[in-house]
Order: structure tokens, then C-alpha cells, then sequence
């Protein structure tokens, strides 16, 4: 019984801890993009882990079940949602901020390599 309690504090520690994470990367991410990466921490490993911890921490009965049942909707749910939210950013033409452009600079080595005759 130790060794189950000593697991499921470690797993609801460990959420606890991606959870923070997740949250401070809300608020320090530049672009939408980035932010969206943060909030996919917070629900796969802080969610999982707060939810496995619970789960142990319950044993072998219908709250164990229920909380499977949470566990499964967020995993299959989480990611859908992010991509959808992806989707729609890049159809509104929200670019990325990223601090090196390296699309652009394939390109120009294209057309270096091209003699100046864009492909």
C-alpha cells in the first residue's frame, strides 16, 4: 500500500509540475503557435499524469473507471482540438514569429544557385 501511495504522489507531483509549466509557457510564448505547444503540455503530460495519480490513488473501482474515461477524452480530444485550432490560424494567414526565417533562406540559396532565375 506504501508503494502505491509513494506512485500515485509521484504521478499527481509530476501533473503538478508539467501543469506550472504549461501555464507559465501561456504567458511567455510570443505567437499562437508556441502558446498552443505550452497548452498541449498542461493537457497531455499534466492532465495524464494528475488523472493516472488519481486513479491509482482510487484502486480498483468505478472512480478508477471514470477517471479512465477522463484520461481517454482528453488524450483523443486534446490533440484534435489543437490541430483544428492550427488550422484555422494558418487560414486566417496568422504567421508564425520565428527568429530565424528559413524558408526565406532556402529560397534565396535557390535562386543563388539558379544564377538569379527564380524556379
Amino acid at each position: 500500500m506504501l508503494i502505491l501511495d509513494a506512485v500515485s504522489w509521484a504521478c499527481i507531483v509530476a501533473g503538478s509540475f508539467f501543469t506550472v509549466v504549461g501555464t507559465f509557457g501561456l504567458v511567455r510564448m510570443p505567437d499562437v503557435f508556441t502558446r498552443m505547444h505550452a497548452a498541449s503540455v498542461v493537457d497531455t503530460l499534466g492532465v495524464g499524469f494528475l488523472i493516472l495519480g488519481m486513479a491509482i490513488q482510487a484502486g480498483f473501482s468505478l472512480v478508477a473507471l471514470k477517471l479512465g474515461f477522463l484520461l481517454a477524452l482528453f488524450f483523443f480530444t486534446g490533440p484534435v482540438v489543437t490541430h483544428a485550432l492550427a488550422q484555422a490560424c494558418l487560414h486566417e494567414n496568422i504567421q508564425p514569429v520565428l527568429s530565424e526565417d528559413r524558408r526565406a533562406r532556402a529560397r534565396a540559396e535557390i535562386i543563388d544557385e539558379s544564377g538569379g532565375r527564380q524556379p
